[in-house]
């Protein structure tokens, strides 16, 4: 049965202890998909066994149907028709390196789904579910969005068993635990929370299950959806839930204390909590030499704060206070704005919004195009304008800078997008006074932020030289001994 909505309403159905029964059944929850396959056989020493079995074509290994399933129970001569044949079927003739009994016809249907065939015996109310899932993946290759120099170049696919094996190849002990469930009112997608049992904290784990119990959608398609659905702030600018493609950073995340969460048919885990300062690390500062390493981290802080402010801060210097540039660049400043119609503000957002288009543009299009695109249309573009006398060239060059600067936290590209407008409007309107305004608001908009409950900010409030090694800078990994305060419940990176 299917109710208003076209959801299988499965507790309409019932298993019967008559063959028959449980086919028509089946064919009605499956009617109208012609992927579905009824292969029924019986065993020729004893034609009174009579089974059938159900599987998904394209999602299953039909060499191990054949060899495990069907030709053992056919030709086995060690059967007889009495009560113990279905349990003599399952231990004595199918072979599988996973089998389970069912009688539930929920998770019959969606074993059946995800690969596994289910198997009927006449007079029994129940099936065997055999794992002879053969769909095909994506082989394993390394991520293009958080490529590296040097580590590890393995990325995470769309199989979630496959990416739960890097995670479990990188940490191998019991205490990894890995906690499936489903979700999606349509799709049934396999989800997995991962975490370390002696160093995630328990009430955040509770938390986590709380919030993924009350997911209420039709099909999740990628983890990003749970992101959405869980974060403690739906509306707010900044990351609360970190993603990778990568399980060294899953598995560095995870003896942190963290958990991370795999969703099947998406590459990208989510990790939780997930802090601010985590939007200036890139996994070469931990294969890199830590003096190099901490100064690229100084500088993805600095070109954050740079790209942010630049606009803003030429605005209000060039519009509200001009006796504090020097008299040598503001002539300069005047001489090449000479003859340009627009006053500085409309110079600066329209520069702003054709290097996001070029920028987005770069991004859609196939690789070798959209670098070109880039390039060649930023460099035609800035040079036509100044000509032209649209913009003045001191503006060329702080869009440039604010552009390239930007690039650098590419992780917070969202908020950088939205704190820079709002700065530039403040700056327009009050001068510096408003950029100081909205840089105090910025910092307050930070401090309000949690994930999980714990501040994304907490860990910029310490200046303990034993808690800021992996803030600032990235300390060699002979000091790299202890686990975050706030993460995790043993402190000793060594337990």
């Amino acid at each position: 049965m299917v109710d208003a909505e076209g959801i299988v309403k499965y507790d309409s159905f019932s298993l019967s202890r008559k063959l028959a029964d449980n086919l028509s059944a089946f064919k009605k929850i499956f009617e109208g998909d012609d992927t579905v396959i009824f292969r029924e056989f019986e065993n020729h020493a004893a034609p009174a066994i009579k089974c059938f079995a159900i599987s998904i074509d394209g999602m299953i290994n039909i060499k191990t149907i054949n060899e495990s399933i069907v030709t053992p129970i056919v030709f086995t001569t060690s059967l007889n028709d009495s009560k113990n044949v279905f349990e003599d079927i399952k231990n004595q003739v199918v072979c599988g390196n996973d089998i389970k009994n069912s009688a539930d016809i929920k998770s019959i249907v969606t074993d059946v789904l995800y690969g596994d065939t289910a198997l009927f015996v006449e007079g029994f109310a129940e099936a065997l579910i055999i794992n002879t899932k053969g769909f095909s993946m994506r082989s394993i290759s390394e991520p293009d969005d958080e490529k590296s120099l040097r580590g590890p170049r393995e990325g995470f696919t769309e199989g979630i068993l496959t990416n739960t094996s890097m995670i479990r190849r990188k940490i191998q002990t019991s205490d990894l635990k890995f906690s499936f469930i489903r979700l999606g009112n349509r799709t049934n997608t396999k989800t997995c929370i991962c975490y370390l049992d002696s160093l995630v904290k328990k009430d955040m784990l509770e938390d986590l299950r709380k919030r993924i119990s009350k997911i209420n959608i039709d099909g999740l398609l990628d983890s990003h959806y749970i992101a959405q659905l869980i974060k403690d702030s739906p509306y707010s600018l900044l990351k609360t839930i970190g993603t990778t493609e990568k399980p060294d950073i899953a598995a560095a995340k995870l003896l942190e204390g963290r958990i991370v969460i795999l969703l099947d048919g998406s590459p990208m885990a989510l990790t939780l909590p997930y802090l601010l300062i985590e939007n200036f690390q890139a996994p070469d500062d931990y294969y890199s030499n830590f003096y190099y390493a901490s100064a690229t981290r100084i500088l993805r802080l600095l070109s954050f704060f740079i790209t942010i402010s630049i606009p803003a801060l030429y605005i209000a210097l060039v519009a509200f206070h001009q006796e504090m540039i020097p008299t040598s660049m503001l002539v300069s400043i005047v001489s090449a704005a000479k003859g340009v119609p627009f006053p500085a503000i409309v110079e600066c957002i329209g520069m702003l919004m054709v290097f996001e288009i070029l920028n987005e543009t770069g991004i859609r299009m196939p690789n070798k195009i959209g670098q070109a695109l880039s390039i060649v249309g930023a460099l035609v573009i800035g040079q036509a304008a100044v000509e032209a006398k649209i913009v003045s060239a001191p503006m060329i060059i702080v869009i440039a800078i604010t552009g390239i600067t930007g690039l650098m936290v590419p992780r917070m590209k969202a908020a950088v997008f939205v704190f820079r407008l709002v700065a530039l409007a403040g700056a327009a309107s009050f001068g510096i006074f408003g950029y100081f305004i909205v840089m105090l608001w910025i910092m307050i908009y930070m401090l309000s932020i949690k994930s999980f409950g714990i501040d994304i900010t907490s860990q910029f409030g310490t200046f303990s030289l034993k808690d800021i090694k992996d803030i600032y800078i990235a300390s060699p990994q002979q000091l790299m001994k202890t686990r975050p305060r706030h993460m995790s419940t043993d402190e000793t990176r060594g337990k």
